[in-house]
């Protein structure tokens, strides 16, 4: 049985940084692309970043570029989301999830979804 499980979500000023972890199992870790996803209240699922499957290629939705950064460690098959510059329009619930295709950004390309992990990001 597959799992994700998210954790590292906090309440933060702005101008602050978290950082959010994912823990993989019953999966081949190493072979899937991972991202994250955030949720904002009354908002769809929007994507954030995804990495493929040996770290070496990322993408980043244009509102976090060049503020958050993915990464994963696939021996330990996790993944991280470092988040800096936490502005408040960042709050949201953070989901990772995980695709046997890299590069996608649509939620419906992803099979596997953990359940969340709450930002929130002060004025």
């Amino acid at each position: 049985q597959v799992q994700l499980v998210e954790s590292g979500g906090g309440l933060v000023q702005a101008g602050g940084s978290l950082r959010l972890s994912c823990a993989a199992s019953g999966l081949p870790f190493s072979t899937y692309s991972m991202a994250w996803f955030r949720q904002a209240p009354g908002k769809e699922r929007e994507f954030v970043s995804t990495v493929n499957w040996s770290g070496g290629i990322t993408y980043y939705a244009d509102s976090v570029k060049g503020r958050f950064t993915i990464s994963r460690d696939n021996a330990e098959k996790m993944v991280y989301l470092q988040m800096n510059s936490l502005k408040p329009e960042d709050t949201a619930v953070y989901y990772c999830a995980a695709s046997y295709q890299s590069g996608l950004t649509r939620v419906s390309s992803y099979a596997y979804w953990g359940q969340g992990t709450t930002v929130t990001v002060s004025s």
